[in-house]
């Protein structure tokens, strides 16, 4: 064994004992620890959750690859995935709170009155969060396989068994202070190579400032390779797309089960908001990050791999080769590796940088743990959201409410592990790439949870008949796009399958309005607890008074 692989697996192996330990520590014992945390997460450790629980492999493996490949098109999704926070943050994340439920379909099916609403909005919990994993279990597979220079379908089975364990063991309590611990990790791991890399090419250790120059001196390079030139818009795809590319991944975020359920773990309103700004602060430190990281890669890239002898290609490449995520051809027969002729999956990009870079085992190390981190951190959320949708909302609020404490954990546990299983089999062939995949679960919840919880927070007029609508509408609207764009060539205004949201939000809203407005209006008890949710904690709403701890405001 060489050196990097020792030192690799011992930074694995010792991050691993840690999320363990935590988790162990951590256990949860009763269904308020397994599913909220007990209600006790202070905010900026919550905000600090959250980041982890957001920067999934596709954001750590995925997002400086996607903006390597497709230049200033790929801002799209850091914008989208940013800007999303701020509406979930203003808009829902506290009512929601208030609302005081355990899940968003249990929220739904209260707020609406409808059991036919909860299961409903369960089902999609799981369909989003079951494609939103397998994105996730690609990338463990993709880390795994570049350690032990396997092919990554083995290390995504790996993944499953490691993700299985440490989801289901924890729950929410356990997985909140492990995830505290992978964020600290997985940023210190994203940050340090690019400083690295910042200093080797630029002289300056801060690549947010530095990474400019470079981008100067690509736009040169580009011209004189004749290729797409890194800064120019709309090279990739159309305006149209960008725009709705965006505008799906942040609707997506506004709507997603898992991520809203982690500002079910503070104690109250406030705690809520405060955990949306530190959250929205420790996720810009990876995303601020990722355009330089893309820039220096893509510029060694070009002056130190492109144009080299075919026979002399760097060592790195043939480990890579062996995992099957990357290729080179000398399709011309000239001898030397042109621009077009290197093929590379988007995922590999921040994986391979360190040793593009020679930045050293312990740097290499570092990445693997980190992407493995990251992988782990949202794995163990999604898993949480599925097992909740089917084990609360489903087994234990229609099928058998009187099952007792035990019996409901149990059913938890064993959900997470034949969720995982299920989706680490479709994770062996993924349908697209990390963040492709990640975009389509982004979709699904900009048609259905988007339309469904801003209406239900902000309209009280909406019932559980325009609910019902909107939630089925918009979801057939996003797979039905999704599919005829990847599979029948369908591109209306140009606009790809990642960004069918803006089609099923659309599609979601209108649904839910006309027949809500065609429909009998909710009950009136319905109707205040809506309205009552726009009111700080300590004030309610009753038969049309606003009250302050108990006497009338």
């Amino acid at each position: 064994m060489d050196t990097q692989f020792l030192v690799s697996l011992t930074i694995i192996l010792v991050t691993f004992a840690l999320y363990i330990g935590i988790a162990v520590y951590n256990k949860a014992r009763q269904t308020s620890d397994f599913y909220v945390a007990g209600r006790g997460v202070p905010a900026v450790f919550n905000g600090m959750a959250i980041g982890a629980d957001w920067m999934s492999a596709a954001s750590f493996i995925g997002m400086a690859g996607t903006v390597l490949v497709l230049g200033y098109d790929g801002l799209g999704y850091i914008m989208g995935w940013t800007g999303g926070y701020l509406l979930l943050t203003f808009l829902l994340a506290p009512q929601l709170r208030k609302y005081g439920r355990y899940t968003v379909p249990e929220f739904i099916g209260d707020r609406y009155g409808s059991h036919g609403a909860r299961v409903l909005a369960a089902i999609c919990t799981i369909i989003i969060s079951f494609t939103y994993s397998i994105g996730q279990l690609s990338g463990s597979g993709v880390v795994i396989g570049r350690l032990f220079e396997i092919d990554a379908a083995i290390g995504t089975m790996i993944g499953v068994v490691l993700i299985a364990f440490y989801s289901a063991f924890g729950g929410m309590k356990g997985i909140t202070w492990t995830q505290v611990a992978q964020y600290i990790i997985l940023i210190i791991a994203y940050i340090v190579p690019v400083i690295f890399m910042s200093l080797q090419i630029t002289g300056n250790p801060l690549p947010w400032l530095s990474y400019g120059s470079v981008l100067d001196e690509m736009r040169v390079l580009d011209q004189e390779l004749g290729i797409s030139e890194y800064l120019v818009p709309f090279t990739e795809a159309t305006k149209w797309q960008f725009l709705a590319l965006m505008f799906t991944l942040m609707a997506g975020t506004a709507g997603l089960p898992h991520v809203i359920v982690r500002f079910y773990t503070v104690s109250t309103m406030k705690a809520a908001r405060w955990s949306g700004a530190w959250a929205l602060l420790f996720i810009g430190l990876l995303y601020l990050s990722a355009p330089a990281y893309a820039a220096f890669s893509r510029f060694i890239l070009l002056t130190q791999i492109v144009g080299e002898q075919m026979t002399n290609l760097p060592a790195w490449t043939a480990s890579w080769i062996d995992t099957n995520l990357l290729s080179v051809a000398d399709s011309n027969g000239d001898g030397v590796l042109q621009w077009a002729e290197l093929q590379f999956s988007n995922d590999i990009v921040v994986m391979a940088t360190p040793e593009i870079a020679n930045l050293g085992v312990f740097v290499i190390g570092l990445v693997a743990a980190g992407a493995m981190a990251a992988a782990l951190s949202t794995a163990g959320g999604l898993m949480i959201s599925i097992s909740s949708s089917f084990a609360h909302d489903i087994y234990y609020r229609i099928f058998n409410p009187k099952a007792s404490e035990e019996k409901r954990l149990a059913v938890a546990r064993w959900s997470i592990v034949f969720a995982t299983l299920a989706a680490g089999i479709v994770a062996l062939n993924p349908p697209g790439a990390i963040t492709q995949i990640v975009a389509w679960a982004f979709a699904i919840a900009s048609g259905t949870f988007f339309p469904a919880l801003i209406l239900g927070v902000w309209w009280k007029r909406s019932n559980a008949n325009g609910l019902i609508a909107g939630m089925l509408i918009g979801l057939t609207v996003v797979l039905t796009y999704i599919f005829m764009a990847k599979y029948g060539g369908v591109a209306i205004l140009g606009i790809k399958d990642t960004g069918a949201g803006i089609f099923g939000a659309v599609a979601g809203f209108l649904a839910n309005i006309i027949v809500s407005l065609s429909t009998k209006a909710p009950p009136k008890n319905l109707q205040d607890e809506v309205v009552d949710l726009r009111y700080p904690e300590q004030m309610s709403y009753k038969d049309g008074e606003v009250w302050m701890n108990d006497e009338k405001a």
